[in-house]
């Protein structure tokens, strides 16, 4: 038995915030309450702490298989646990892709063998994420996956998304669109507007994203199936949060992630960390950024998710144009809302932590994100006050690809508990490759 004792306990899934003692056993949430008296072996005080449902990602990009140099499911991982993690939702374009059973019960084997965390596939909408062919969504939902994706490969067409919706509805997965029309976003690889024009660089307009949900919208009303999930990944721009709160008073079943760098940097971070910053979608302008801020307050986002894109040193310095789309998140991701949305008061830390555990639990259908008794252990305890300047040595993700380098942000984990293991504890990942056994 394993006993946190007097910290702060929130968790939002049984509207709980009081000071307490978490007490762990075989793996599971055995009780939790002021002065637990217990015979408890392994006794953690956590006293000043935040002890909160070990966080849900439903966007992380782990590259493994293909990409290992750029991270692996052991690394990716050990980002996650270092930022407080215990679920993450990896994305399919990988190589080879994420669009078969056997795939996905390849990397389920190797998942067993080295990951320190539970690690969820999502499957991709079409063979080779070609865009012409539709994968086994029952085949895939079967094997394993919680979600099917167009992620980095957006659907195009009307007809393509119509046939996306039909059989996603039937096998009963979510479909997580990259909300992106093509023609919008030409060669761009910043927002496009003065900022831009300034640096010399090609602009990546935000109406692409809008018109990309509208895509689907219009799809959804050749039979309005109420059964069909459509959620919308990685938001950027105000127009786009305006249509989603549209769509969620109609009877269309639809639901919206933000990431951190959205929540808290705008294009002003190029200017700053060049490639570094450089995300898909792009880091937009300030009233974009404010009206983010505003739908996840009133639930027109539903959660935030990291979108952690690791790449390696070297691609990112090939400059804005040649440099790829995206930036690690995992680790920062904590830190980086509480800096967005506690500092200025715009959200309470319980509301905050809502969207990080029982709220993308909730979006995907998974058990997690919760702290009930009889629930697997899987914890996150964290200083909300503690500040720091994010540093490479920190790090455990493989990649250092961060427009939040040098920054200083609030919050810090301490501590996750993994299914009652600690795997993280006091800035240390305490479980080497060859011991990586995950759930």
């Amino acid at each position: 038995m394993t006993l946190l004792r007097g910290g702060r306990i929130i968790d939002p899934s049984q509207g709980l915030d009081a000071v307490g003692d978490l007490l762990i056993e075989n793996g599971k949430v055995a009780a939790l309450g002021p002065s637990l008296t217990t015979n408890a072996e392994t006794v953690i005080e956590v006293q000043g702490l935040t002890v909160a449902p070990g966080f849900v990602d439903l966007h992380t990009h782990l590259r493994d298989p293909g990409f290992e140099y750029k991270e692996d499911l052991y690394t990716g991982t050990r980002a996650a646990v270092a930022g407080g993690f215990t679920t993450v939702c990896c994305m399919p374009n990988t190589r080879p892709v994420i669009d078969t059973a056997e795939r996905v019960a390849d990397l389920l084997q190797r998942r067993r063998e080295s990951a320190l965390c539970r690690v969820l596939p999502l499957g991709a909408v079409s063979r080779g994420h070609h865009n012409n062919l539709l994968t086994d969504f029952a085949a895939l939902r079967q094997a394993g996956c919680v979600a099917v994706t167009d992620d980095a490969f957006p659907v195009q067409t009307h007809a393509l998304s119509t046939a996306i919706q039909a059989r996603a509805r039937r096998v009963g997965l979510p479909f997580v669109a990259h909300c992106e029309l093509v023609e919008f976003a030409g060669q761009g690889v910043m927002n496009e507007g003065e900022l831009a024009d300034e640096l010399g660089l090609p602009g990546h307009a935000a109406q692409g994203e809008l018109a990309g949900v509208r895509l689907h919208w219009l799809a959804w009303l050749q039979d309005q199936a109420r059964d069909f999930h459509l959620h919308v990944a990685h938001l950027s721009a105000e127009a786009t949060a305006d249509f989603i709160r549209q769509l969620k008073k109609s009877k269309m079943r639809v639901t919206a992630e933000v990431c951190p760098h959205h929540l808290a940097l705008t294009e002003e971070a190029v200017r700053e960390h060049g490639a570094n910053a450089k995300v898909n979608p792009p880091l937009r302008q300030e009233e974009d950024r404010r009206a983010l801020v505003a739908a996840l307050r009133d639930g027109t986002i539903d959660i935030i998710a990291t979108d952690h894109a690791p790449h390696a040193e070297w691609e990112k310095d090939q400059g804005m144009l040649l440099a790829p789309f995206g930036v690690i998140a995992l680790e920062t991701a904590l830190p980086a809302s509480l800096t967005a949305l506690l500092d200025p008061g715009e959200m309470s830390l319980p509301e905050i932590i809502a969207k990080l555990t029982i709220a993308p639990a909730q979006v995907f259908g998974l058990d997690g994100g919760t702290l009930k008794v009889g629930a697997q252990a899987n914890v996150a305890v964290f200083d909300p006050d503690q500040r720091h300047v994010v540093d490479t040595k920190d790090l455990y993700s493989k990649s250092k690809n961060s427009p939040f380098i040098g920054r200083e942000l609030r919050g810090r984990v301490i501590l996750t508990i993994v299914e009652g293991n600690v795997v993280f504890r006091e800035g240390a990942v305490l479980i080497s490759r060859d011991g990586a056994k995950s759930p």
